[in-house]
């Protein structure tokens, strides 16, 4: 098995953050919609509470342009 490369690692980590915020979304009750998804993301991002690794960082803004150009 070859050893995975940091773009593996980065469409990882992009579907592991969307797949948590559509859950998250589907727990509350609504529907997860992509300019609402890349809002959820936006708002998580610009909170510097909480501490993220740069590839999480590098994933979510990733996730949130590719979104913005839906």
């Amino acid at each position: 098995m070859t050893k995975p490369t940091k773009d593996d690692e980065l469409y990882r980590e992009m579907c592991r953050v969307v797949g948590k915020v559509v859950l998250e979304m589907r727990d509350l009750g609504q529907e997860p919609k992509y300019i609402v998804i890349a809002g959820v993301l936006r708002t998580s991002l610009a909170n510097q509470r909480i501490q993220r690794s740069a590839l999480e960082k590098q994933a979510m803004e990733t996730v949130i342009n590719a979104l913005a150009r839906s």
